[in-house]
């Protein structure tokens, strides 16, 4: 088991992490006394089973939901008990997203849903090469519904790198692909991670995956289970699940 923390200066850095949801009287403890350091650069697989706590990790990761106790910083920026501003910033500035679903404009086509995400910051990449990136150079002008699934998540990620984020945050982007478009996928995560040093966090049930990254976190019940390093890394093509 490696350490918690990495040796370098941490891009997050959470410590004593708790979060209970309340609805009623029934209470809900999805995160209990999680501590985490991750590093400027890494790729890291957050595993465990369903209602294991990595969305709501992932969340607090990403500025979009809050701890009920404990801390987490993004660099010297503490954003547990930062203001709906402060969040909004740095979500805007620092981070991209991925989820299961693409969550695409479908009257706009692939150079325009991922246009749209340059409006907000100041220094994006230019359209066509975060699209040309995710290799979509020849359907840019398509619209999503003449578009597989996993171009379809392609798109989705080349919208989250344009803005040149700090850190990839990805929830389950393989889950409603099959498995070589999931693997085409992982492939253009994995490579924005090492062309570009963005630090990637992904979310799986899929323990094969975890072999594609630097560290594996397995949560179990709201709890850190046990953290591995990686010590042989697979490219994605050489993974099989």
């Amino acid at each position: 088991m490696s350490d918690t923390h990495p040796t370098t200066f941490p891009v997050f850095r959470a410590r004593g992490l708790n979060k209970t949801y309340r609805t009623g009287e029934v209470e809900v403890r999805a995160l209990r006394s999680v501590d985490l350091d991750i590093a400027r650069g890494e790729f890291v697989v957050l595993l465990g089973a369903s209602g294991s706590g990595k969305s709501t990790l992932l969340n607090i990761l990403g500025g979009l939901d809050m701890p009920t106790s404990g801390e987490v910083s993004f660099g010297n920026q503490v954003l547990s008990g930062a203001s709906e501003a402060e969040l909004t910033a740095y979500r805007r500035e620092h981070v991209g997203f991925v989820f299961q679903f693409y969550n695409l404009i479908p009257s706009l086509t692939v150079r325009e849903n991922v246009a749209l995400v340059t409006d907000i910051v100041e220094n994006p990449m230019p359209v066509d090469e975060a699209i040309d990136r995710v290799g979509l150079t020849p359907r840019r002008d398509h619209f999503p519904a003449q578009l597989s699934g996993g171009e379809q998540q392609r798109v989705a990620i080349a919208r989250a790198i344009v803005k040149r984020p700090d850190v990839l945050l990805c929830d389950e982007p393989t889950g409603a692909l099959d498995y070589q478009t999931g693997k085409l996928v992982l492939e253009v995560i994995a490579r924005i991670n090492r062309e570009i040093g963005t630090t990637a966090v992904v979310i799986t049930h899929n323990a094969a995956i975890a072999a594609m990254a630097d560290r594996v976190v397995y949560l179990g019940d709201g709890c850190i289970q046990r953290i591995e390093a990686n010590t042989h890394k697979l490219s994605p093509s050489e993974l099989t699940w």
